[in-house]
């Protein structure tokens, strides 16, 4: 299992301390956290953990930012991702048990990183009950898909003008002497 992790500067320390938890459980991750300028707009830190998790370059995505809330909202705005805010393990567990989520959002403001890591192995360790929760997360994935936007009309060819409509219609104007 491959993580996609990324956070805004108020997660950057809790997100440190997750990525060491990782390495001490040898699972790989990837970064996608921004530097410079950007690394306080936690929507696109969210966007892109989010597509790494669509696209199959990562399982499953953790997000931090300074209540997790933020990271969670924008993270459900792609079709297919199933964001749980946790700050406590109860949560994270029956996420992936009852509705099978693939990214998890934490609060560095909220949870220290002892508890964050407890809710990331309860997280990690458990495992989607597909058999008897399935149709609920179908049901969930049909609502998705009826209410998506529908997809961006490509913007009509510009046509040049028809010099003799053109002509045509100022033609028929009335002039001042008429009014």
């Amino acid at each position: 299992m491959k993580i996609a992790i990324g956070s805004d500067t108020s997660g950057l320390p809790l997100k440190e301390a997750l990525k060491t938890y990782l390495d001490s459980r040898q699972i790989p991750y990837e970064d996608f956290s921004i530097s410079g300028e950007e690394v306080s707009q936690y929507p696109h830190v969210a966007e892109r953990v989010s597509k790494a998790v669509l696209s199959g370059r990562a399982e499953r995505g953790i997000l931090v930012c300074g209540n997790g809330a933020g990271m969670c909202i924008a993270a459900n705005k792609f079709p297919g991702i199933r964001a749980v805010l946790c700050s406590e393990p109860y949560t994270a567990i029956t996420s992936r048990r009852y509705n099978n989520t693939n990214v998890l959002c934490l609060g560095a403001r909220v949870v220290g990183s002892g508890l964050a890591s407890m809710i990331l192995e309860g997280w990690l360790s458990a495992a989607f009950d597909g058999q008897a929760n399935q149709a609920q997360l179908d049901s969930i994935t049909r609502i998705e898909q009826r209410n998506a936007p529908p997809a961006a009309l490509p913007p009509a060819p510009l046509v040049p003008p028809d010099q003799e409509l053109t002509r045509k219609l100022e033609d028929t104007r009335p002039t001042r002497a008429q009014d």
